[in-house]
């Protein structure tokens, strides 16, 4: 096995994406190369991680202990390992279902030290139902394969290996069990984040003197109700079409959650802040935070409140590029001072704020190079309109569509459009460039506007602690696609905040595995991880034995290569083979 990179020019900067690759003989003498495991864009550093887990893997590999098994018409020797005597026509392999994923989710769980919190807070029923293993069923399923608690019920369940890792059986998850368990998680969420924010800090030593804050939505496949917090109001997901809550989320700067609310669907950003702010101080207590939030969240009677307070709350708020415009003649006299490598600011102090402009040189590549490429399919398209036979009317149908592809790109295009009774011909649909807001736009590209009121700090960290805002919207991006949050399908609303809920604690389990693979095995992400580990399958093999009984060997199958270099390299140990077990004929027949 080795290291093997593909370069790729992208968005005016060059990018290398790196693999682990093995070459296989066929049978034709030829030697193949198939990819072990993908990297993704790698440094030096965590390139010589990875080359020194393949020197190990191929450098020294245990032998596996053999059994030996022989027909029952063969005389079994003697020999130096177990020798079982079966019935090879008779050998049987059921129940095919996927194991790795669920051990590894699980393996999450304990790390997270969550049957410790959840234990006391979901005790066994009287009939003998194990609310924490409904529970950690619920998050697993919403972690590896997400969808609705009737396919769990109908379907997942029984193609997973959930049962084995649990001790559990099929009744552990009847569809009533199934809601009832969400019934009872909501009562706990306060405690939960608690229990969350000292794990953060015990397993990765996280800080929480900066947060990041930002809201999302999900929508529901119902119609309308009467009451409740589903609601119709501005739709992130692009369906203004569906009724709709809104989630508030707080995580650090590398990504950890700590809290969130769930808002009614017409709740306005503005309005959202206020009252999240004085929840986490009644949970955590006050403290010298700095929050991080994007621009349209606070308004400026709300940062007014933050300077006032007692003591002040510190903040950092991306500001739109109008203000820019009011402020430029005042930062045009101020000199740019290097605040880190590729970056440069400028401070401006005004009514007791501090508003930082940075430029990034990689910024700046990166948004001239989406710029020209919008521009160009515009101005093409807009060539393709002039040549067409067109009513004023589709010119204008087409145009939308034109403008839509074309972002801020179109507004640098001057275009004069035919009068109603005007045909469409190159004399009446002409267009132009607009060379001033071209040199506005190549000016103002890769910067940014901040402020904040802490004065005292370093302008490169600020800059850093704006940049990070990446990490929430990677958290919406999780749950929405890795997760499936949406659409959402309950009805009740203390049901809707638990199936928020049982999302929110799968994604605590995906960003434990992201930061292990941050620390051990860089350039890996935690969905591709879980996928690789879904691959190890676990089957019941029969074998009847020459005294008429059966053994039933539950084994998952061996890893791949892939799966050897993920376990040596986030340190993790496959559990033994579960024990054999002896039935009589009767008891296996089914």
């Amino acid at each position: 096995m080795f290291l093997r990179a593909k370069t790729r020019f992208k968005d005016g900067k060059e990018h290398r994406y790196w693999s682990i690759v093995e070459n296989r003989r066929t049978g034709a003498k030829r030697v193949v190369q198939r990819q072990v495991l993908y990297l993704g864009e790698i440094n030096d550093n965590q390139k010589a991680a990875w080359c020194k887990t393949i020197e190990v893997l191929q450098g020294d590999r245990s032998q596996a202990r053999q059994m030996a098994i022989f027909p029952e018409d063969r005389v079994a020797p003697a020999l130096g390992c177990e020798v079982v005597q079966i019935k090879l026509d008779d050998l049987r392999l059921h129940r095919p279902r996927q194991w790795g994923g669920c051990w590894l989710a699980c393996v999450l769980w304990d790390q997270l030290k969550l049957d410790d919190f959840w234990s006391p807070r979901l005790p066994p029923s009287r009939k003998g139902t194990r609310w924490l293993n409904v529970f950690k069923t619920l998050a697993v399923y919403r972690l590896i394969d997400p969808g609705s608690e009737w396919r769990l019920h109908r379907q997942w369940y029984e193609q997973s290996a959930m049962a084995d890792l649990l001790g559990e059986d099929f009744g552990l998850v009847q569809i009533d069990k199934l809601y009832r368990c969400l019934d009872r998680l909501l009562v706990h969420k306060q405690a939960f984040f608690s229990h969350l924010r000292q794990r953060w800090q015990a397993l990765f030593d996280v800080r929480f003197d900066v947060l990041l804050y930002d809201l999302t939505s999900t929508y529901f496949e119902s119609d309308p109700p009467q009451e409740g917090k589903r609601r119709h109001g501005y739709s992130r997901d692009k369906r203004p079409d569906c009724v709709q809550v809104v989630i508030a989320l707080v995580v650090t700067p590398e990504g950890f959650p700590l809290a969130y609310e769930v808002m009614p669907g017409n709740t306005s950003d503005r309005t959202t802040l206020a009252d999240f702010l004085n929840k986490i101080e009644q949970q955590y207590g006050k403290s010298q935070r700095i929050w991080v939030m994007d621009r349209g969240i606070p308004t400026e009677e709300t940062l007014t409140e933050m300077r006032q307070a007692d003591p002040p709350i510190h903040y950092l708020v991306g500001t739109p590029r109008g203000r820019l415009s009011k402020l430029e003649k005042e930062f045009l006299r101020l000199p740019w001072e290097e605040a880190r490598e590729s970056v440069e600011v400028k401070l401006l102090d005004q009514d007791d704020e501090l508003y930082i402009l940075a430029r990034s040189t990689g910024r700046v590549h990166k948004e001239r190079a989406m710029r020209r490429r919008r521009l160009k399919r515009l101005w093409k398209r807009l060539h393709q309109l002039q040549g067409q036979t067109l009513s004023r009317d589709q010119l204008l149908l087409k145009l939308g569509a034109a403008k839509k592809d074309a972002a801020r790109a179109y507004r640098l295009v001057d275009i004069r459009l035919p009068d109603k009774d005007q045909p469409v011909t190159p004399k009446t649909f002409t267009f132009a460039l607009r060379k001033d807001k071209l040199r506005e736009a190549r000016r103002r590209e890769g910067h940014y506007l901040l402020r904040s009121n802490l004065s005292a700090e370093n302008p490169a960290e600020l800059w850093q602690y704006y940049i990070q805002l990446t990490e929430i919207e990677q958290a919406f991006k999780e749950l929405k696609s890795d997760l499936s949050i949406r659409p959402v399908y309950h009805q009740l609303d203390h049901r809707i905040e638990a199936h928020i809920f049982v999302a929110f604690v799968a994604y605590c389990l995906q960003v434990t595995l992201k930061q292990r693979l941050r620390a051990l095995a860089p350039g890996l992400t935690a969905r591709a991880a879980l996928e690789k580990f879904s691959a190890i399958q676990m089957v019941d093999v029969h074998l009847p034995t020459t005294d008429g009984r059966h053994l039933i060997l539950k084994r998952y199958t061996q890893p791949e290569k892939d799966h050897e270099i993920l376990l040596q390299q986030i340190r993790l140990h496959l559990p033994e083979q579960p024990p054999p077990e002896i039935t009589s004929i009767t008891a296996s027949g089914s």
